[in-house]
């Protein structure tokens, strides 16, 4: 009780104090207040009194608006945020058509088919990217994101062991994996399983064994695609993992070749 009694007092030193100030009072004399008689229950009344005096349908649009932006602030995802940034934009735009304030409405109103379209196209990456784990190994969802890029026959993709930054599309030409003495055919990813190595390390060398081109994308546009959508950074590894599963059992299918091979030799 004591506290309180000595906080309560201490806060009305620092009132007497301000309203001694000339821009305070200033301040204070805007708001209709008298300088010489504050008290805090006189500023809150006033300020409530601002408040309600100024309620009006357009400030409650404008009001729902900010609320829904500053929700776009706490969304940690992008799909979520796009929608929120959305219903913002439309509550904003009907603020300033209320308001007579064009540039608001236009600005605004613009703003809700651009969200869309971003939305529509993040959609579209999950939901291709969940069909690539079903038998879809092409990527080709990819390409809006991936820039072109020709070569000639001999020319070298990657070298294995070289630094990797980037993902590859086959489009059109062939290619083959050195290593393993396998074509790579149209519509067939290259380099992600640099993307995933701890040093971003190229596991083999690819050299392109008939003019085409193909589509990249650096792997910085992948995190930032995977961190603004995890579900699509959760199947880009389910489709990476099938990869890989692939590459094993060819491993496995050279190796019994080879063991049979063997087995035919000693028996001669």
């Amino acid at each position: 009780m004591i506290l309180s009694a000595d906080a309560s007092s201490m806060l009305d030193r620092i009132l007497d104090a301000a309203t001694n100030n000339l821009r305070f009072a200033k301040i204070l004399l805007q708001m209709g207040l008298d300088p010489n008689d504050v008290t805090w229950d006189a500023i809150f009344s006033r300020l409530l009194e601002i408040f309600l005096h100024n309620i009006t349908l357009a400030n409650m649009f404008a009001l729902v608006g900010a609320i829904f932006f500053v929700a776009t602030l706490l969304t940690q995802t992008m799909v979520p945020l796009r929608v929120a940034n959305m219903i913002g934009c439309v509550f904003f735009a009907i603020f300033g058509a209320l308001t007579g304030a064009v540039t608001t409405f236009l600005l605004y109103l613009l703003m809700v088919p651009i969200n869309a379209y971003r939305l529509r196209q993040m959609l579209a990456l999950v939901k291709k990217a969940r069909a690539a784990t079903q038998g879809d190994m092409s990527m080709e969802w990819l390409k809006p994101f991936m820039t072109q890029r020709k070569y000639r026959k001999g020319d070298i993709l990657m070298k294995k062991g070289d630094a990797a930054n980037e993902m590859l599309l086959t489009v059109t030409g062939r290619f083959r994996v050195v290593e393993i003495d396998v074509d790579v055919p149209p519509g067939r990813l290259m380099g992600e399983l640099g993307f995933l190595t701890p040093d971003n390390r190229r596991t083999a060398t690819i050299e392109c064994i008939e003019d085409g081109h193909v589509l990249t994308i650096t792997y910085e546009k992948l995190l930032e695609i995977y961190f603004q959508n995890p579900q699509f950074g959760y199947y880009f590894l389910v489709l990476t993992s099938q990869r890989l599963l692939e590459n094993l059992a060819r491993a496995e299918a050279i190796i019994a070749q080879n063991k049979i091979a063997v087995q035919t030799g000693s028996a001669n």
